[in-house]
């Protein structure tokens, strides 16, 4: 006798999203960023965890599968769905969508990044009003601002990740260049634009409580700077994008978010005159807590740090 299954309970109905629930982490875009992401919410128990995709099969797709890394004593749930209206609720709203692939600049798409970018903040402003902005999409400082822009959402509740990743990778060159261990290297933090005018900070970074200044030459300092700038290119001579290294830093800007768990990291976010600059989105210190952007953290720059942050500023202002 052949049994019946009701299509009511077609087990695959479980990772199609139902209704928003209170306090969920919304990820726009399932990707290989954003479904990188959604996996290490789902594996850490962070929330529960909605996928927005254009293509809804592959969010289906996404959820499906991080869904069998959930702990088993966990009771959050993963869903896929092209509907924005699922995000309903959201605590955390995570921008990882793309238009295309850039190889040259990260700037190259900016114009279909800009339009991608402007439709999903309505939806947004639609459905999660009260949710706190992660934007992770590309290129990361004028998309921050667009956000913040066509939203009208106040300048604490939106933030860009990049500053972060960019820190890292400062953190292992020194480590490189200088034949120690990554963990022996501190303080390596880094401002300004995502993009070739970011501004490594030599003056604060120390390898095993010595300064690094006082460890590198004037050209050691630029050869890592340009190995910064290049380290995505470099990246992409063997993999098709950087996934893991800035999954990870958002995460961690989730879990603070999400667990009100104060961190201090370089983030992208709205400057009002700090450091003499105002009214652009760049990678600056800021301390980050369950409302968002808790405080900018104005630290000592050397002169030529500071010059090259206000040039920094500049050039992202020219894109907007």
């Amino acid at each position: 006798m052949q049994c019946k299954i009701p299509k009511s309970i077609f087990w695959y109905e479980h990772y199609i999203v139902q209704e928003g629930k209170l306090g969920m982490i919304s990820i726009i875009g399932s990707g290989r960023v954003g479904s990188a992401l959604a996996f290490l919410c789902a594996s850490n128990t962070l929330d529960d965890i909605v996928l927005v995709n254009k293509t809804e099969s592959e969010a289906i797709g996404e959820a499906m599968d991080i869904s069998n890394a959930i702990p088993k004593n966990s009771s959050i749930t993963i869903s896929g769905t092209s509907d924005f209206s699922k995000i309903r609720n959201s605590e955390i709203v995570v921008i990882t969508a793309s238009s295309g692939t850039y190889l040259k600049s990260r700037t190259e798409m900016i114009g279909q990044q800009v339009k991608m970018l402007q439709e999903i903040s309505s939806e947004v402003v639609k459905f999660a009003p009260n949710s706190k902005v992660v934007v992770v999409s590309n290129p990361l400082d004028v998309l921050t601002y667009v956000f913040l822009r066509e939203s009208k959402f106040p300048k604490n509740k939106v933030l860009g990740v990049a500053s972060s990743l960019d820190s890292s990778r400062f953190q292992l060159l020194l480590a490189e260049e200088l034949k120690a261990n990554q963990s022996e290297i501190k303080d390596a933090i880094v401002l300004g634009e995502h993009g070739d005018s970011m501004v490594p900070v030599f003056s604060r970074a120390m390898c095993k409580d010595t300064p690094v200044e006082d460890l590198l030459s004037e050209e050691q300092k630029k050869s890592i700077t340009l190995k910064l700038i290049g380290y995505w290119k470099k990246l992409r001579d063997y993999k098709a994008r950087s996934v893991f290294g800035i999954a990870k830093n958002t995460y961690d800007v989730l879990e603070s978010i999400s667990k009100d768990k104060q961190i201090s990291i370089p983030a992208s976010v709205l400057l009002e005159g700090q450091y003499g600059i105002s009214d652009v989105c760049i990678g600056i210190p800021v301390k980050i807590s369950k409302n968002g952007v808790d405080g900018i953290n104005e630290i000592k720059l050397s002169d030529f740090e500071l010059d090259s942050l206000k040039k920094s500023a500049k050039i992202v202002k020219e894109y907007l």
